[in-house]
């Protein structure tokens, strides 16, 4: 056997590494800046976009409490004829009329709730011995002497009525007060 070794590919040269040159001083800070200012933006518009996203909310939200009392105008001046057929009727009630013109008169106050009803409007249920309550009621006299408590609703003067959530008209009462 011969003492032959195969042969073997010479060894690269190792080269040297290459020095990384770093930009000089003023250079860098430059850079640096321009991204600190670069940032900011970035931050300015995702604040305006955050604005702008709530005042869109805002908007829609403005715009849908509009449309839910948009009706409030019309519904103060329809209450003024429905307090007409209800005084027709207490009218027809002590006359002991039951004929067909306080029918007419019953189912025409009828419709009137109905309508009301389909469109968000209710009486505000109130009546002789209830509390009373300021932000439903507004008290037109106090009454001593009374069988109520203090503080009870003695009689009705005029309903009240809700559109939604907000008061229409407070229904005005006689509220009982101290001996």
């Amino acid at each position: 056997m011969s003492d032959e070794r195969p042969e073997m590919p010479p060894t690269p040269p190792v080269e040297e590494p290459v020095p990384v040159e770093h930009p000089p001083a003023s250079e860098l800070d430059t850079l640096r800046a321009t991204l600190a200012a670069r940032e900011q933006e970035l931050n300015n518009y995702k604040l305006m976009l955050a604005d702008f996203d709530n005042a869109r909310k805002r908007l829609l939200r403005d715009v849908e409490i509009e449309r839910k009392f948009a009706i409030e105008p019309l519904a103060r001046d329809l209450l003024t004829a429905l307090d007409n057929l209800d005084r027709a009727l207490e009218a027809a009630k002590r006359a002991g009329d039951n004929g067909p013109l306080a029918t007419g008169v019953a189912a025409t106050a009828s419709q009137f709730l109905e309508a009301f009803k389909r469109h968000g409007i209710q009486r505000i249920d109130v009546g002789p011995g209830s509390a009373f309550d300021p932000n439903l009621h507004q008290a037109v006299m106090q009454q001593a002497g009374t069988q109520f408590q203090p503080g009870q609703v003695v009689q009705v003067l005029q309903h009240g009525f809700l559109l939604h959530d907000r008061v229409l008209r407070p229904a005005s009462v006689v509220v009982a007060s101290e001996q």
